[in-house]
């Protein structure tokens, strides 16, 4: 795990909940998009980019998101969901996840997601800031 945590520096720990296991007693395909929605927030926070989000309402939106499932979760068990960032152009950027299971000691899912800025004002595509261009730079 320590060598996953130096890898990931940005992450989210999430633990699995009994409820989000399906008829095959693992862990529902779905909820993987879940873990991914808590970890980009998270990072996103850490970096601030949705401060101005109210007063720009500029903010991110996914334009594509995947998963591969390597291996399966099951309950009890508490996962850390490392972040990065690549890809970074003028107005997107591409988020991975790697998902690490404490009870396993081991990644059992990785996934990616295209995140486009978009101004909620104008209905459009907007510009990375050079903070954030600057932010997330900091985490390829």
């Amino acid at each position: 795990m320590d060598n996953f945590l130096a890898q990931h520096p940005i992450n989210t720990t999430i633990p699995v909940a009994w409820g989000e296991m399906d008829a095959l007693q693992h862990v529902n395909n779905a909820v993987y998009f879940k873990y991914f929605e808590t970890a980009r927030l998270d990072f996103f926070n850490q970096i601030n980019l949705l401060a101005d989000l109210k007063t720009t309402g500029v903010g991110p939106v996914l334009s594509e998101t995947n998963a591969r499932f390597k291996r399966p979760l099951t309950f009890p068990d508490t996962i850390i969901v490392g972040t990065k960032i690549s890809d970074i152009t003028e107005d997107r950027f591409v988020m991975h996840y790697t998902v690490f299971s404490q009870a396993q000691q081991a990644v059992t899912t990785i996934g990616w997601a295209k995140v486009v800025m978009f101004n909620v004002k104008t209905g459009q595509k907007a510009k990375l800031t050079p903070q954030l261009l600057d932010a997330l730079s900091k985490h390829q």
